[in-house]
């Protein structure tokens, strides 16, 4: 569906490969691939809510062999041929690693260690002539989190059209757009951006 989206907008056909990041096979699927490339977006994770008492080991590990491990061996397996273009990696990390809940500890440390994955990586990633950045959003209005909403409203509220209510508290009332989100990729990856490395910056509404 994406791609056809992206086809119908931009009139250029993706190339598309269907891998597992969470395991080793999946990212050496994907790194070997020859095309040229100048910018990697580490975008992904599915990491549940809740604290340390109710999150199991296997849930962690699961949820970090995507999210935390999938980003750094990309990474690993991609900076070379980056570097060797002055190319840029963009790391979507998430608010977690700010606000450092209880209640999210597992996807809270897991983002904090990709924070400082960026950061440590950023100064022997420009001595190889590439950049590291990380992008950390807040809430964003994708069709996931609609659907966590609903069912939020409908157990909290009695009616699941009434989601929106719970965003209210939100800056400016509203979660990000993906747009949004995305065009901070866009800019973080871009010539604009390009004295900037080992940067994290928030995207959350100042919340």
């Amino acid at each position: 569906m994406a791609a056809a989206k992206i086809a119908d907008e931009t009139g250029t056909k993706p190339d598309i490969v269907v891998a597992d990041l969470a395991t080793r096979e999946g990212v050496e699927r994907v790194a070997a691939r020859s095309e040229p490339l100048d910018i990697l977006v580490n975008n992904a994770g599915a990491i549940p809510p809740g604290d340390l008492a109710t999150i199991d080991e296997d849930t962690w590990r699961t949820a970090w062999d995507l999210k935390v491990f999938g980003y750094i061996n990309l990474t690993r397996a991609f900076a070379p041929r980056l570097s060797a273009r002055g190319g840029v990696i963009v790391n979507v990390i998430g608010a977690g690693a700010e606000t450092l809940s209880p209640d999210y500890i597992c996807g809270a440390v897991g983002n904090a260690a990709l924070v400082a994955f960026t950061r440590a990586y950023a100064k022997q990633f420009a001595t190889m002539g590439g950049r590291i950045v990380g992008l950390n959003p807040g809430a964003v209005a994708t069709e996931r989190m609609q659907l966590f909403l609903k069912s939020r409203a409908a157990e909290a509220l009695g009616d699941e059209g009434r989601a929106e209510e719970l965003t209210a508290g939100l800056p400016y009332g509203r979660a990000a757009t993906p747009q949004e989100v995305a065009d901070a990729v866009a800019f973080l990856a871009s010539r604009r951006s390009a004295y900037t490395n080992g940067t994290i910056l928030s995207l959350h509404g100042g919340g």
